[in-house]
């Protein structure tokens, strides 16, 4: 048998060489097709999502109502492409009041009322903040939370205040967590927020967001 000669093993060697090389080069091509398929894909997935920004606006005294607040805000969240801005009314800026796509507004009941600070930055929306004539906060997504020691001293139409404000101003009313928003009883048998209230809190956040999210989505064409 004849032996394979130096040039045609140095031929072959080559040939496995170059194979190799181009099976390298397809392999990294792929692999770059690949990533820049998956990236893609990801970055019309979160086109996709609804991006709404909810303005949580909250006075509280001894911290109930805070908290209620940020089970509110745990609740916008939990949906996809939702942010929640957490502020003490006292915080908000015109800015987040007008870019927000919507307003859950939380007080503690005073004499069977908001608090003052509250209704302050009620009447600010046109005193500092110059709603009217334009009607800046029409159609923005519009709900109210309370806290109060008692069962019945108020909590119903403290919410029924806020929200009368809000569809002064033909914002969209909605509710979550009970008739009128979510609330908490912090006296009593059950003093401080249990979970159940917590629970209605951010029941109420979510719900707020899904609105807001549905209305700033693009409409679809039948």
């Amino acid at each position: 048998m004849r032996r394979p000669s130096a040039t045609s093993r140095a031929t072959s060697c080559e040939s496995t060489g170059s194979s190799a090389r181009t099976g390298g080069r397809t392999f990294l091509l792929v692999a770059v097709l690949l990533s820049s398929f998956l990236a893609s894909t990801a970055v019309r997935a979160d086109e996709g999502a609804p991006r709404v920004t909810v303005l949580i606006a909250y006075h509280s005294g001894s911290g109930h109502t805070e908290k209620m607040a940020k089970g509110v805000a745990d609740g916008v969240e939990s949906l996809p492409g939702a942010h929640a801005l957490l502020r003490r009314v006292e915080q908000v800026t015109a800015d987040e009041l007008f870019a927000s796509d919507a307003l859950i507004l939380g007080s503690p009941v005073y004499w069977s009322n908001m608090a003052a600070e509250v209704k302050t930055f009620i009447d600010n929306w046109q005193f500092k903040f110059g709603v009217w004539p334009d009607l800046k906060l029409k159609n923005k997504v519009g709900a109210a939370f309370t806290t109060g020691g008692q069962v019945s001293g108020g909590k119903e139409l403290t919410m029924l205040s806020i929200l009368a404000a809000m569809l002064g101003n033909q914002m969209i009313v909605v509710s979550g967590g009970g008739a009128f928003g979510a609330s908490a009883t912090t006296e009593g048998t059950s003093p401080g927020i249990d979970e159940q209230e917590l629970s209605s809190a951010r029941e109420l956040g979510r719900r707020v967001a899904d609105v807001a999210a549905k209305l700033a989505a693009p409409a679809h064409a039948p």
